[in-house]
């Protein structure tokens, strides 16, 4: 039987492009884990994807995952864009190579560990878990201590 774990999301810039973080809390059961880090120069979507990622990456064996997110950059290219992506070489429909390819290609691999189900709700409407994850990812914002190579080196 799988274990199921609650994952609430956020990702924060200051400025787009700018220094980011993101802020994740998983909950099983009674336990609760707070993942965070911030960077010197990145994207706010970026940060919404490694948020996903990170707690994603956290769990060691294969779970039932209930992932609450803000984003819905993160929820519709997870459920909608990508299996057009795949089918298209990582390509939009205007043939353009997908941004942050490195984090969709990161979180492909991570979703095949688990079973997912994803719930958006509306940033900054008082939700208990959301504001909390947009504090920590604005802290961690504030307080970068990582570069995010990938996008300092393959801006468009």
């Amino acid at each position: 039987m799988l274990k199921k774990i609650k994952m609430f999301t956020d990702g924060s810039c200051l400025g787009n492009p700018g220094a980011g973080g993101y802020g994740t809390i998983l909950r099983y059961k009674l336990h609760e884990k707070i993942l965070t880090s911030g960077f010197y120069l990145t994207t706010n979507n970026r940060m919404e994807l490694m948020a996903v990622i990170s707690g994603l990456e956290c769990l060691n064996q294969s779970c039932l995952v209930q992932i609450t997110t803000d984003s819905l950059y993160v929820k519709k290219g997870i459920t909608d864009w990508m299996p057009v992506w795949k089918k298209k070489e990582w390509r939009t429909t205007k043939k353009k190579r997908v941004k942050n390819i490195d984090l969709w290609l990161r979180i492909t691999d991570v979703l095949e560990k688990h079973l997912v189900n994803w719930l958006w709700i509306k940033a900054h409407v008082g939700h208990l878990e959301n504001e909390r994850c947009d504090i920590i990812a604005r802290e961690s914002a504030k307080n970068p201590s990582f570069k995010d190579f990938y996008y300092e080196n393959n801006q468009l």
